[in-house]
């Protein structure tokens, strides 16, 4: 995003286009998502660590919550396995793993339980043929493509308006951009519904008592919003974008 705000600031000075009402707007908001972003994340963290230091009344590790849940919904072709690394943990459909960071696999605490829990909401999702999970594995690959070659399309398109004005290529680089930002918006009903199915089966199966089960709730909500401020960003993006190449016709 800085990389983004000084790209602005150098077509503004070096070429002569100065802020307009919606240049100025695009600016504003990607700041504040930028802040917005910073806060959820240093919000996140303090919330998981402080639960990573609350026991589990069960006393079952996050590998063993991990199993239990795969088993209780009928799901016998998933292996959970340890990953490095710290917010590391996914479920991986393409080797029907459920990958769990060293502070989840090993720890018996209410954030590991949360986490465990949730990824193995994705591997539930993934067994129903939940829409928004299967939407999201088709748009990987394209996605995958779209962001490595977005920027450098756009910034060729820049150049040849120079020499042609015109903005056609630059609009393709924008629709490429456009692809991140449905993964992102896609990515939300996943994350969310995730989370609901993950506390459901912590409150149904008595792993976690009320209390408990408020914590593992509040470091989930808190999850989910990284997911929600990454949407919004991916969107002020293209807005960022759009205003930008308009400015320079």
């Amino acid at each position: 995003m800085l990389a983004i705000l000084q790209t602005g600031f150098h077509y503004s000075a070096v070429e002569g286009y100065g802020y307009d009402g919606s240049y100025s707007l695009a600016i504003i908001l990607m700041v504040a998502v930028a802040v917005v972003g910073m806060i959820v994340q240093m919000r996140l963290k303090a919330v998981t660590r402080h639960y990573s230091e609350q026991p589990s009344p069960r006393g079952m590790t996050g590998r063993e919550i991990a199993e239990k849940m795969l088993h209780d919904n009928g799901i016998y072709n998933v292996t959970v396995t340890n990953v490095r690394g710290h917010l590391t943990d996914h479920f991986d459909p393409t080797t029907m793993t459920v990958n769990l960071s060293d502070d989840v696999y090993n720890a018996a605490t209410i954030t590991a339980a949360a986490v465990a829990a949730h990824e193995c909401g994705h591997a539930v999702q993934h067994a129903e043929g939940y829409g928004p999970i299967r939407l999201r594995s088709q748009l990987v690959p394209i996605v995958n493509f779209s962001s490595r070659v977005a920027g450098w399309v756009i910034l060729l398109g820049i150049v040849m308006m120079s020499f042609t004005n015109s903005a056609a290529l630059c609009w393709v680089g924008i629709a490429l951009v456009a692809m991140s930002a449905l993964f992102a918006v896609v990515t939300l009903p996943v994350e969310y519904n995730a989370s609901q199915r993950a506390v459901a089966w912590l409150e149904s199966s008595g792993m976690l008592g009320d209390r408990e089960l408020d914590g593992a709730h509040e470091a989930l909500r808190w999850a989910a919003r990284t997911y929600l401020v990454a949407a919004l960003s991916a969107i002020v993006t293209i807005l960022y974008y759009v205003v930008l190449i308009k400015n320079r016709r």
